[in-house]
């Protein structure tokens, strides 16, 4: 009699495949979500770059920093919107506050603070927006 050879895989074998694929599944899903989050993040210094100009713009003319969105030329915090930014906000010596929605973590913040020098303006970075979701340079 002839031995009948194997084909195709085994039960135990398959079983061993989709728990593999599940353990990959479970490790990379939630890397993704805070890949996604931090690029909406991305767009709230994309809205406040203008709000940035504009500070710096007020600072080099009138030798003081703004204390509003009005002072600078720009709308109201409320109108300055995107998919993921409830609001980019001018506050008092120039500090610009990024508000997220619920796309990124709903309420929470970033702000960036100027520091003004001789011949040249930087911008410190806190909020409580969490650290994972933050870009490199706002750590």
């Amino acid at each position: 009699m002839k031995r009948q050879l194997q084909k195709g895989f085994t039960l135990i074998e398959l079983m061993i495949v989709v728990a593999i694929i599940g353990i990959l599944a479970a490790v990379a899903l939630p890397a993704y979500q805070d890949y996604t989050k931090r690029a909406r993040v991305t767009e709230g210094f994309n809205l406040a770059a203008s709000a940035k100009t504009a500070v710096a713009d007020y600072y080099s003319a009138n030798n003081v920093l703004p204390s509003d969105n009005a002072s600078v030329g720009l709308p109201t915090s409320t109108d300055i919107t995107g998919a993921s930014v409830k609001s980019v906000a001018v506050g008092a010596n120039g500090v610009i506050t990024i508000v997220y929605n619920d796309k990124v973590d709903d309420g929470k913040n970033i702000t960036l603070t100027p520091t003004t020098g001789t011949a040249s303006m930087s911008w410190a970075c806190s909020g409580d927006l969490p650290v994972k979701l933050r870009p490199s340079n706002c750590r």
